[in-house]
């Protein structure tokens, strides 16, 4: 979506806001013992409380909709995690919660992995350069910039630090619809794909990988897991294309453990 008027500024900003403080909320929440499944439930409680929908329940094929308010995946769950009734949180876990909500027919969309209490330096590492990937790439989110300028960068990032990307998942824009153009894949060459315009709203992401890209399927239809059982961490970011991008979800300051 390309934001035309200060009204849609206004709207998605707003949106965006209240994103953020359920968001937010719900990573406080995190703590060990707690189930996936209650924290989505709580997620469902504060849409319901600020008037706003889940973004992400009723999505997918007509036959496995997705039933959830979040995507929970904990440690070797790459991304679209179901957040689990049976397998409480523990300390050492790393989670990625990522949420999106509908505020007046606006989408948002973004992601931030916390570890549960105490993490391993390796564990912090994977973390720490997850969100340089993600977050150094915001400025590269100009006019004229291309696709693979982002994803170039993302993927660089992740491989100096001895890591990998997952490349089956992207980025991609947002505004009236949860996925819309252009396709922002976490690897590219610069100067190649499609090139960001002024004013398009954009979620840039990233999963990286402890160990192999490779990753499956889940039964459940939805959870997509490493074929070695490697960590992920995953950060999202909803940004405006603009000759000095604007975040709109800045969750920067965050803790990586809670």
């Amino acid at each position: 979506m390309i934001l035309k008027t200060d009204q849609d500024f206004t709207t998605y900003r707003r949106a965006a806001k209240i994103s953020l403080k359920i968001l937010k909320n719900i990573v406080e929440s995190v703590k060990p013992g707690i189930l996936p499944l209650k924290l989505d439930d709580l997620t469902k409680k504060f849409c319901h409380e600020a008037h706003v929908r889940p973004a992400f329940l009723g999505v997918g094929r007509p036959d496995n909709p997705y039933q959830y308010a979040t995507c929970i995946s904990v440690n070797d769950t790459a991304v679209h995690g179901i957040p689990s009734p049976t397998e409480p949180l523990k300390i050492g876990d790393l989670v990625k919660i990522d949420f999106g909500l509908i505020y007046q027919n606006y989408y948002t969309d973004f992601c931030v992995t916390v570890g549960v209490k105490s993490i391993s330096p390796q564990q912090e590492k994977l973390l720490q350069t997850a969100k340089k990937s993600v977050q150094s790439s915001i400025a590269l989110a100009i006019p004229g910039n291309t696709t693979g300028d982002v994803g170039h960068n993302m993927h660089q990032v992740a491989r100096e630090a001895g890591f990998d990307v997952l490349k089956q998942y992207t980025g991609h824009g947002i505004g009236h619809t949860l996925h819309d153009k252009p396709v922002i894949p976490a690897h590219g060459q610069p100067h190649q794909g499609e090139v960001f315009l002024p004013n398009m709203v954009v979620c840039l992401e990233n999963q990286v990988v402890e160990k192999s890209d490779q990753v499956y399927q889940a039964d459940d239809g939805w959870s997509v897991k490493t074929t070695d059982g490697g960590l992920v961490g995953m950060f999202e970011y909803m940004v405006v294309v603009k000759d000095q991008p604007e975040v709109l979800t800045p969750t920067f300051d965050w803790p990586l453990v809670i």
